[in-house]
């Protein structure tokens, strides 16, 4: 049964087999959860250990690693395919020690569940365990609890549930016993307490409806599940390089051993120069660098207040088109705050930043005393006499207990200085949904005041006198009609609006509640809102420079979002309810999405809907979100980005990124992390792609040539293994370029390797290739094979590692950047150029590399073959930018 909210209470407790009054017997109790189970949701559950390793092996270039590899042993090298399976293991290891540490973090973040809650059973009160909860019980609530299960009210005193993580109001909602109509949506179900909401105040009982996965919040964790994970874009793009390299391994080792067969030679020889071309073609360092490059990437996330469940996150960030984003608590600080006080005297506005009791008060651009107008007086000490909430300082930062809506206005008035010590409470008339008004009679100097505030329209209504400043007067239509213009302006601003009254009391505080809420005195209207973060403001600019797009979505009122998307500089657009996208079929909806627009009161199924509707369109999306309202979205896009403060644990759980404080302006440093990853990563897939390009039509040539290997295999694992794998590494550390944030986000459909990239690898690979070729035959006429492999290894690991300079930047010179703008790679090149001429002198790399000592003349000409490598790379990259109208002053 779903309308539990349309139920009267002694209906519910018919249909549930409970009592409103003493709840279910602990035998019915013991039974239900026999035949119904504990009160969880199973879809909470973290990922296990061994599906994060398995996941490190699902990767296209670990197959072919896998491969050559076992070709490697099938050819009796033994120990190049230990080596090869080395790096296999080390790329899965790291993989698997970043996104376990990740899974670890994200385990201690959990904020879990009450553990207990307080029952009436057969009249009796107990603490159980939440988990123990069954459908019937009658449950007891008071502020600061926890709503344990989905509850039909049976009992209310003034309760408020904060419903911000399910429907992202951000306002408490006020919570009775009253049936509310069938057709009612979740947000608008009074009677109604939800799971894993919170009580803010008052106190009360409900019947206990449903438990588990049966209830709202499992309904929508259910929904999560059924989303299912996909790759990334990353991902996609390394496996249709692997495929390309596979491909193109397979035709040219094919056709060089059909060749030497053809030719007559012996069939071992063919089989051994084909796994020496394997191997040089294939990258075997690239699975590494990529892993280790995003893991640095990771943690200089970490270091920043970001989170990354996965490696690939990051970069996927880094590609992000549309950030769909929630406001209360991402945008906005998710703490109230008067804004703006209107009095029949004055008009103020009050600084300030949340609960921090700090803040000046100014009128038409002056500060001014609140002190000084007898009515803003007034007002302050109704605000704060009327009033349950308080202020704590915790751990530096000022924190509400209580009513957030309260909780502002007892800041306000320690912002005024006007926090004297509450008078004497006599009588209270608490708020309700039916009443919409809280008062108290406070006694002081042996008179009594009754204190009102409410809104607007009910307070007015029950006004006759209006204080001026100079004194009482009668309530005209005329001061009527301007207090209902002020409230439809606060309002049109996305202000929350509160009337406040007062009466003197003659001489005692007894009689009905209704008689002594009339006649009171009109003081004012205060404006409340969920002010924007600070920082948020500069971080949109920063994303629509770069042309990524932000969409709100979120449960609050269309005002309220229209006004938050004002103040944080998003673009006016269209404010569109959830059931205006409900009316709205999908051609619809696509053609709003072109546009600037805002969702409001929107359910998950919806920010689910648009989600996917954007990826349709080629968008590639990111979400963020707290509530458990968002976690079906936060799966559903290519990046689900999580609050780690406020954030439910089953919204972390779809998460790929969690934001530990919560901000906005963090997922823009994160975006630009991202750009730096991923242009980095083409950086050095070029270079090792250029690299391998460069072996491959070495020993290709040379082998249609007919003489012996030019490069052993274990060479060539030393080559792409050792001193290519830790440049490239290097090349990994490069700082974002100084437009990374002015470029638009890349096209879905655009490779790692583009048309001008290949260009450079063709360019500068066949150079490598011909010139290693060309010297090594040069040695063979006159010293034999076993110099001139020697001088065609080391050369070949020279102009690696010099030539690797020019991929510091794909489109920019590295005279530009500044040559020693890469101290890592510096450090590696010498490193690698060190360890190189150690593979040639030292006793025990001479055998295992089969190589021999080389001359100073030799090492001179290596050096000269390989600088020219620098000056190719720059000449490329003249040539291109000026085709493509870059413009050498914009490059060089």
């Amino acid at each position: 049964m779903d309308n539990w909210h349309q139920l009267g209470v002694a209906e519910t407790a018919r249909a549930l087999d409970s009592d409103a009054n003493v709840g279910i017997s602990p035998e019915a109790a013991t039974e239900r959860l026999r035949r119904y189970g504990p009160n969880k949701i199973s879809q909470t559950e973290s990922v296990k250990w061994f599906t994060i390793a398995l996941a490190q092996f699902e990767n296209f270039l670990i197959l072919i690693l896998a491969v050559a590899a076992a070709l490697s042993w099938l050819a009796g090298d033994l120990l190049d395919a230990a080596a090869i399976l080395a790096i296999i293991v080390l790329n899965a290891l790291l993989g698997f020690a970043q996104e376990w540490k990740a899974e670890t973090a994200l385990t201690h973040l959990k904020q879990m569940l009450s553990p207990t809650c307080h029952v009436i059973r057969g009249g009796e009160s107990l603490t159980i365990s939440v988990t123990a909860l069954v459908q019937g019980d009658l449950v007891k609530l008071s502020s600061g609890n926890l709503v344990p299960a989905d509850l039909r009210v049976t009992r209310s005193v003034d309760l408020k549930a904060d419903e911000s993580v399910l429907t992202g109001e951000s306002i408490p909602v006020d919570k009775g016993v009253d049936p509310v109509p069938e057709s009612a949506a979740l947000d608008e179900r009074a009677s109604m307490l939800w799971t894993g909401t919170h009580v803010v105040s008052g106190h009360g009982t409900g019947l206990v409806v449903a438990t588990g996965s049966a209830t709202e919040f499992g309904r929508i964790a259910g929904l999560t599940a059924t989303v299912e994970e996909t790759s990334t874009r990353l991902q996609r793009q390394l496996a249709t390089l692997a495929r390309q390299i596979t491909i193109a391994v397979i035709i040219i080792t094919a056709a060089v051993m059909l060749a030497g067969w053809w030719a007559g030679r012996p069939a071992l020889q063919m089989f051994m120069s084909g796994v020496s071309l394997a191997v040089a073609a294939v990258p075997e360092g690239l699975p590494a660098v990529v892993t280790i490059t995003l893991a640095l990437g990771v943690r200089i996330l970490a270091g920043r207040r970001a989170l990354l469940r996965h490696l690939q996150a990051a970069e996927t960030l880094g590609a992000t088109s549309v950030i769909c984003t929630d406001k209360t608590g991402t945008l906005t600080r998710n703490e109230m705050m008067v804004q703006r006080i209107w009095t029949p005297e004055t008009e103020v506005d009050v600084a300030g930043e949340g609960y921090a009791p700090t803040g000046n008060f100014t009128a038409g651009g002056q500060q001014v005393a609140p002190a000084n107008f007898a009515s803003l007086g007034q007002l302050i000490e109704t605000a704060k006499t009327c009033n349950h909430a308080d202020i704590v300082l915790s751990n530096g930062t000022w924190r509400a207990i209580g009513s957030p809506t309260e909780a502002a206005l007892v800041v306000l008035a320690r912002k005024a200085g006007l926090d004297a010590p509450q008078p004497e409470i006599v009588r209270e008339f608490s708020f309700n949904s039916n009443r919409k008004r809280m008062s108290v009679i406070a006694c002081r100097d042996g008179r009594y005041i009754l204190h009102s505030k409410g809104a607007p329209e009910v307070i007015l209504s029950r006004c006759d006198k209006v204080f001026t400043g100079s004194g009482h007067q009668v309530m005209t239509e005329d001061f009527r009609g301007e207090i209902e213009s002020v409230v439809d302006k606060f309002a049109s601003a996305g202000l929350r609006t509160l009337a406040l009254a007062y009466r003197t009391l003659d001489g005692s505080a007894a009689g009905d509640e209704n008689a002594l809420e009339q006649n009171l005195v009109f003081l004012g209207i205060v404006g409340i809102i969920d002010p924007p973060r600070p920082e948020v403001a500069g971080a949109i600019a920063k994303t629509r420079s770069s042309g990524i797009r932000v969409v709100m979505m979120t449960g609050d009122a269309p005002a309220t979002a229209a006004a938050i998307a004002r103040q944080v500089g998003m673009p006016d657009g269209t404010v569109l309810t959830g059931s205006d996208l409900d009316r709205l079929g999908d051609d619809g909806l696509l053609a709003a999405l072109t546009g600037d627009v805002i969702f409001a009161r929107t359910v998950p199924e919806q920010k689910l809907r648009i989600v996917g509707l954007l990826q349709s369109r080629g968008e590639l999306v990111a979400m963020t979100g707290d509530g458990v309202n968002d976690a079906p979205a936060l799966k559903q896009a290519d990046i689900g980005i999580a609050m780690g403060i406020r954030g439910t644990d089953v919204a972390r759980g779809a998460a790929d990124m969690v934001l530990m404080d919560d901000n906005f302006a963090t997922i823009v440093d994160a975006i630009e992390e991202g750009r730096r990853q991923y242009a980095n990563i083409r950086k050095f897939v070029a270079f090792l792609a250029c690299t391998n390009f460069g072996e491959a039509l070495a020993v290709f040539a040379n082998i249609l040539s007919g003489a012996a290997l030019i490069l052993l295999p274990i060479q060539i694992l030393w080559v792409n293994l050792v001193t290519d794998s830790a440049t490239a590494l290097s090349l990994g550390t490069e700082r974002a370029e100084r437009d990374v944030m002015e470029e638009p986000p890349r096209q879905v459909n655009q490779p790692i390797l583009d048309a001008a990239g290949l260009g450079f690898i063709l360019v500068l690979g066949l150079y490598v290739g011909l010139s290693t070729l060309g010297l090594y035959h040069w040695y063979l006429d006159r010293d034999g094979h076993g110099l001139a492999n020697t001088v065609a290894f080391t050369t070949l690991v020279l102009m690696s590692n010099i030539g690797v300079m020019s991929f510091r930047s794909l489109h920019q010179s590295i005279f530009r950047l500044g040559i020693l703008g890469n101290l890592w790679l510096l450090l590696a090149i010498a490193s690698m150029i060190a360890l190189q001429a150690a593979a040639i002198y030292v006793p025990f790399l001479q055998g295992l590399l089969d190589t021999q000592p080389m001359q100073a003349s030799d090492w001179l000409l290596a050096v000269a073959i390989a600088l020219p490598t620098i000056m190719i790379g720059e000449a490329w990259k003249f040539i291109t930018s000026r085709l493509m109208n870059r413009g050498a002053s914009a490059t060089w």
